[in-house]
């Protein structure tokens, strides 16, 4: 498997935050790149993201089969800074099939490599960070934290368990756990850009 760059030190990803808040490129791309993080879906996942398929009541994206690698539905709970972001791009794109359609091409979702781009753009091309891996980062922080379990975190990330009798015994999918998770991530990530940004203005006055 191709090794994909991320960055999973709390530090380096409060530090992260802060760049990509700083993002100053077209609005569209700032919003999907200040959402990747609290979702951590595929990119292709996020990028073909329809507003059909949220329900905003019930505060889940739910991603139907065949946009999915493992071709099952994923539900993806909604923390409550994931559903501000997506308020944000409603007057622009809310009347439009996708959430992040391509600049020019409204019909269509944003290009493949829009994301990493921007991360480059950002000072974080040559290997440091790519937008899968947001994926790396949840994963690695999650599981790091000692506080859920890890088959909770699996089936967040979508990983479809090989073992037949294991999926039968787990068709809860640990939901509750899982909403309980994201918004925790979401705390999380919100706790070391404001690390990060304490840090910096500490060096400023220094």
């Amino acid at each position: 498997m191709k090794h994909l760059a991320a960055i999973t030190k709390p530090a380096e990803v409060g530090d992260l935050m802060c760049a990509i808040d700083g993002f100053d490129g077209y609005r569209v791309t700032h919003v999907a790149l200040r959402l990747a993080p609290h979702l951590f879906v595929r990119p292709g996942e996020l990028r073909h993201a329809e507003w059909g398929e949220f329900d905003f009541g019930e505060r889940v994206w739910a991603i139907p089969a065949d946009k999915m690698k493992m071709r099952r539905p994923h539900y993806v709970p909604l923390s409550k800074q994931a559903l501000a972001i997506i308020e944000e791009i409603k007057p622009v794109s809310g009347k439009h099939r996708h959430l992040f359609p391509c600049q020019g091409k409204r019909d269509r979702p944003m290009c493949e490599n829009t994301l990493n781009l921007a991360l480059q753009r950002l000072g974080y091309g040559g290997g440091r960070m790519t937008t899968h891996g947001f994926r790396a980062m949840a994963s690695t922080l999650l599981n790091e934290s000692g506080r859920w379990t890890p088959d909770a975190i699996e089936r967040q990330l979508a990983h479809v368990d090989s073992n037949a009798v294991r999926r039968i015994y787990s068709r809860g999918d640990y939901w509750d756990e899982r909403v309980r998770m994201m918004q925790a991530w979401s705390d999380e990530l919100d706790r070391l850009r404001a690390e990060a940004l304490t840090r910096r203005n500490e060096k400023d006055a220094a």
